[in-house]
């Protein structure tokens, strides 16, 4: 590698090198500082659109929550959020890393960079000054030694005139010596000034001079390596949050591909069923005679087909195109539910054996799903003891149809038990705390949780009034819809082709049917129990399946709550029935 000082004689080439070197710095650093403001709009922009599209925070109880395609676009901007805070840190770490650190580099280059250009113009202003002095003195000795020639010309030509006295000639021989005298002064002086001033080139061309160039050299080379270096970190700037934008990227392949479209036609489905039946066939009125011979439903003329018998209830009126401000609980399908079971009828409705038509499918598919626990508990509701208010229409969710009433009223029991949970957990904390105060006074007085407690115990109370209320209405709807099935499955029964005229040979197939109900029932009554519970209220059990209940007695548990708030129970002497989850403390066995 060949070394500056080879350009001795390019200082100015090297100067102006070195300031474009600089100037490329600097050139840099504001091109950096452009690509920071660049990324960092366009992460604003970013995050400005995901927040544009993503709008205020659904709540779960929207529809559309639940929708797959909704939640893959969720994550898509959740992740479109992500992305712009990587390219915010990229943003950030170019500024931090290249910008102010090659600002700051650079301030320390030119400050060196002016020290060692100072000292050259010194070394150079040195070399100057003396080669000044060589030249004065040169030019002294060249005067002086002219003169002194002058003057030995003009002694020796007055010592050849013959007019010349020896006055004269002495005269002038003395001042022809003093010249000479005087110019070999200058001489000697010359000579010094020459010997100092080559001494001094030489110092300055072998010696400051390079010296010079090579620290210009060293510090140029690390201005190029030090800019190297920030073109690197250019790149690796950006490859360290690759990874991460990568993840980000994936989650987005990631959110297309968890979209269920069949998923979401069932969540559709789930959320908006109302429950009706399909509307049967209207009945042809004859206007043309005196009387309308439009059978009724008990008719035995040619009876109709099932589906008209179900939709017969309702009237002429078309739901699917009509205002549902009121929903008729009578004519509402049977959704599956577990409500507490009744003893089986002794004797079923008589009903011929069918073979392998509808009506028997049907009837074999509802003993699948559903068994005839308990007619009714229309006079449940009037029968518990219960310190509740009234209900408001929108309170009990009547204006809804039957499915969506349903769920709804199941939402507000998970609701209440949640907050009634809340309280009790509030409770214990500061029964704890009091106990607390009272063995260590000195740490809180016991009397200041008094009013908390008392809320918390009034706001207990209220709970779990609330949840007796929903309990005892849910219990009502699925009660009311059990019943509507019951009698719309009666009729079918006695309107079906074969059912109406049978004879007595025909077997009875409701007969087995009740009886395998009566089996399953028996074969429930034997199982053992799983835990205990302890009642909490009184229950009178005036329903069907239900069983009463004093506060404080002692059952058995049979069968756990399967979601619809009742448990079923056992007394010592071999009674059992169904009770309200809410009225008892439960405890199973492990």
């Amino acid at each position: 590698m060949l070394p500056f000082v080879v350009l001795q004689d390019q200082y100015d080439i090297i100067e102006k090198h070195t300031q474009s070197g600089l100037e490329l710095v600097e050139k840099y650093v504001k091109f950096v500082k452009e690509r920071t403001e660049i990324e960092q709009n366009y992460a604003k922009q970013l995050r400005n659109l995901s927040k544009k599209y993503n709008g205020k925070r659904s709540s779960k109880d929207e529809p559309d929550c639940r929708l797959s395609s909704y939640q893959a676009f969720l994550d898509v901007l959740n992740e479109m959020n992500d992305y712009a805070g990587q390219r915010e840190l990229i943003a950030e770490n170019m500024m931090m890393n290249i910008c102010i650190d090659l600002t700051k580099y650079l301030q320390e280059i030119k400050q060196e960079r002016k020290t060692y250009l100072m000292d050259a113009k010194k070394a150079q202003q040195n070399l100057e000054s003396t080669y000044k002095q060589l030249d004065s003195s040169k030019k002294r000795f060249e005067r002086e030694w002219r003169e002194a020639e002058r003057a030995a010309q003009y002694a020796e030509k007055t010592d050849q005139d013959i007019n010349a006295t020896k006055a004269d000639v002495e005269k002038a021989k003395q001042q022809a010596h003093m010249r000479a005298h005087v110019a070999e002064d200058c001489k000697n002086d010359y000579a010094a000034q020459l010997q100092k001033y080559n001494k001094e080139q030489n110092n300055f061309y072998f010696n400051e001079m390079p010296l010079i160039f090579n620290k210009l050299q060293d510090l140029d080379e690390r201005r190029v390596r030090k800019l190297g270096q920030g073109y690197i970190l250019f790149s690796d700037t950006e490859k360290q949050v690759m990874p991460i934008i990568g993840k980000c990227l994936e989650g987005i392949t990631k959110a297309g591909t968890s979209v269920n479209e069949r998923n979401d036609s069932m969540v559709i489905i789930e959320q908006n069923k109302s429950g009706f039946e399909r509307p049967g066939d209207l009945d042809f009125e004859d206007f043309s005679q005196a009387i309308n011979r439009t059978s009724s439903d008990t008719s035995l003329s040619t009876p109709k087909g099932p589906m008209d018998l179900l939709a017969k209830n309702r009237g002429k009126n078309f739901w699917l195109f009509s205002k549902r401000s009121k929903v008729n609980l009578a004519t509402s399908s049977f959704p599956p539910f577990s409500s507490p079971p009744a003893p089986s009828p002794a004797n079923g409705i008589p009903s011929p054996k069918f073979g392998r038509d509808t009506l028997s499918y049907c009837l074999k598919e509802i003993n699948k799903t559903v068994k005839p626990r308990i007619s009714s508990f229309r006079t449940l509701r009037r029968s518990v003891s219960h310190p509740t208010g009234r209900l408001t229409f929108t309170e009990d969710f009547t204006h809804l149809p039957p499915e969506q009433r349903r769920k709804k009223l199941q939402h507000k029991l998970d609701e209440i038990s949640k907050e009634l949970q809340k309280e009790v957990d509030q409770s214990e904390a500061l029964g704890k705390m009091k106990d607390v105060y009272e063995k260590n006074p000195q740490m809180g007085d016991p009397a200041s949780l008094a009013s908390q407690i008392t809320q918390t115990t009034q706001n207990i109370e209220r709970f779990r009034a609330q949840l007796g209320k929903y309990e005892v209405i849910l219990t009502s709807v699925h009660c009311k819809e059990a019943a509507e099935k019951s009698k719309l499955l009666t009729r079918v029964f006695l309107l079906s082709p074969d059912g109406a005229h049978s004879d007595e040979s025909t077997p009875d197939t409701s007969q087995a049917i009740y009886a395998e109900f009566d089996d399953d029932f028996e074969d429930e009554e034997l199982t053992a129990p799983i835990g205990t519970c302890t009642a909490m209220y009184n229950f009178p059990g005036a329903s069907e399946g239900t069983i009463s209940m004093q506060e404080g007695e002692e059952l058995e548990v049979v069968e756990g709550d399967k979601g619809d708030g009742w448990t079923r129970v056992r007394r010592n002497n071999g009674d059992e029935g169904y009770i309200p989850t809410s009225y008892a403390t439960i405890t199973l066995f492990k």
